[in-house]
């Protein structure tokens, strides 16, 4: 039996930013970091970006540079340097891993940041070389992308479950509802169900609204000691929880459930919480079936439950159950690895009284989930933290 895992007493996440998104950038990857370790520092009220000596990194983009590259490009010389591809699992694994570095001493601020560019082709191109199976299982047959593997797993969710598009439309409605008030958001126009059932077809049953829109953009945040953040002056959130699944539940023919169900009571273990005590939630939306499948992962519903649970609950940032209340990245766009991050650094903005007008009242307790990089037939990343609002006092 696995010992249990200590708790991340003392570590504290600190100062989210966002350098706004854009459909298309001529601008590479290492510009957009910039941008965030500047705003980073600036946020902190560093006298400089050089004080900060650990840097998580995660881009799909960054090519040929590396984490340690930019370190010279940025003028850092940092104590800790790592290197997290891992798509929408980035933010989870960068938190936690800069979480245990800054409790045990080996740094004192760490910058987790994710930066993409995109251009016109960028896309395509990294799917082309995404992994072994899209090269040789994928592309040759004329099935490029993840829409029509995702698709296959949707049908199979909706054949076992009940799921209806109208469920998925009504989380995607909701998100964008959220993201009309998000300066940051892409997407601008409000989305109705009729608007949601009745677009056109991509990958049955993904339809457009299930897809995210691919953009350039970063997200980042800071992890100090609880005291680094008291001196400095700056709002914090508690690191209470943290679990990590790569390749859960193998043996499943198809996907129908993520690794989080493998180790969600560890989390809220971790934590002293229950899953009706938490006031926000963001799980990673690459498309609304997913979400339901973090649902029923991380214990808000019962496996194969989550259908009678969304049609039982509103997940605007008002609602019952506020849910991705910047809109997700199915409204607000999916920034490369920065779509992992955005849970992270929105669930962040609501504990710290940042959200502006989608705030959550007394938001208290955030639980933020990741979830990706996939192969042919499953996602083989899943893990999640649990955020407690941190005081002054």
């Amino acid at each position: 039996m696995a010992a249990a895992p200590k708790g991340y007493d003392g570590v504290v996440i600190t100062t989210p930013v966002t350098v706004p998104y854009t459909r298309y950038s001529p601008e590479g990857a290492a510009w957009w970091t910039g941008r965030a370790l500047a705003e980073l520092a600036r946020g902190a009220g560093l006298a400089s970006h050089r004080e900060i000596d650990g840097f998580v990194y995660s881009s799909f983009s960054s090519a040929p540079d590396s984490a340690v590259g930019l370190t010279q490009h940025f003028g850092l010389s940092p104590r800790l340097v790592d290197f997290v591809p891992l798509g929408g699992m980035g933010a989870v694994a960068s938190l936690r891993r800069a979480a245990r570095a800054v409790q045990m001493g080996d740094a004192e601020i760490v910058a987790c940041v994710a930066g993409e560019t995109n251009g016109i082709h960028s896309f395509r191109h990294g799917l082309e070389n995404f992994s072994r199976f899209s090269q040789d299982g994928v592309y040759p047959y004329s099935s490029g992308g993840p829409n029509v593997s995702f698709a296959l797993m949707a049908a199979q969710y909706m054949a076992t479950t009940g799921a209806t598009r109208e469920d998925f439309g009504k989380l995607c409605v909701a998100m964008r509802y959220n993201a009309l008030r998000n300066p940051n958001a892409l997407m601008k126009k409000p989305l109705s169900l009729d608007d949601y059932l009745g677009a056109r077809p991509i990958a049955p049953p993904i339809h457009l609204f299930d897809c995210v829109q691919p953009c350039a953009g970063a997200d980042g945040f800071l992890v100090m000691r609880e005291e680094t953040a008291k001196a400095q002056g700056l709002a914090f959130a508690r690191l209470t929880g943290g679990i990590e699944r790569y390749n859960g539940f193998a043996e499943d023919p198809i996907q129908l459930r993520g690794g989080w169900g493998v180790d969600v009571d560890t989390l809220y273990a971790m934590a002293g919480v229950r899953p009706d005590d938490i006031d926000v939630v963001n799980t990673y939306d690459d498309y609304p079936f997913v979400c339901m499948l973090q649902f029923e992962g991380l214990g808000f519903c019962a496996p194969g439950e989550a259908p009678e649970f969304v049609r039982a609950h509103e997940f605007t940032f008002d609602g019952s159950f506020p849910h991705n209340t910047s809109g997700g990245q199915l409204s607000v766009g999916q920034a490369g690895c920065a779509g992992g991050h955005l849970g992270v650094v929105e669930v962040l903005r609501q504990l710290t009284g940042q959200a502006g007008p989608r705030q959550v009242k007394d938001a208290k307790l955030g639980l933020v989930s990741g979830f990706g990089m996939i192969n042919y037939d499953r996602g083989l990343g899943s893990g999640a933290v649990i955020l407690e609002q941190g005081s002054m006092a």
